[in-house]
């Protein structure tokens, strides 16, 4: 039997499909994150980012991100290993250090619902879009005590 592409494969060995399927969609890299400027620690909050649709878990323009949100984040390989607010569950930061996929991994379970169904995904925590919340202090209420 054959192992599954991301056992067998770095990130930058792999197809843009393959790519592409390891997003668990989850969602929460589509939370916007706070970062304290002194001591460089992230705190996530329950907002989303104005192209996240909260029920599907998913962008409402994933094609044309880029160029409607200026600070939405293409991952690359790069980016999967240096970007510290990457969720602990993130498939590709999984996949970088060499671990597993968990069990509600829809390439592992089959299902892309047992994501939400197993209660990692964002689904029903999203209180508010950024668009919004008018100042950065807007978001302090939206203030999560852990990652999602």
């Amino acid at each position: 039997m054959t192992e599954p592409f991301w056992k067998t494969k770095t990130l930058e060995e792999m197809t843009p499909q393959e790519w592409e399927s390891l997003c668990d969609g989850c969602g929460k890299c589509c939370l916007a994150k706070l970062e304290d400027e002194d001591t460089g620690d992230i705190y996530w909050t329950s907002v989303g980012c104005r192209l996240f649709n909260a029920e599907t878990c998913r962008c409402r323009h994933y094609e044309n991100r880029l160029a409607t949100v200026s600070d939405c984040v293409q991952l690359t390989p790069e980016k999967v290993r240096t970007l510290r607010w990457l969720p602990s569950t993130c498939a590709y930061k999984l996949v970088a250090e060499g671990k597993d996929l968990y069990w509600w991994h829809h390439l592992v379970s089959g299902n892309r619902e047992t994501v939400h169904l197993a209660g990692v995904s964002v689904r029903g925590r999203v209180s508010i879009l950024e668009t919004e919340l008018n100042q950065p202090e807007d978001y302090l209420p939206y203030l999560l005590e852990e990652e999602p």
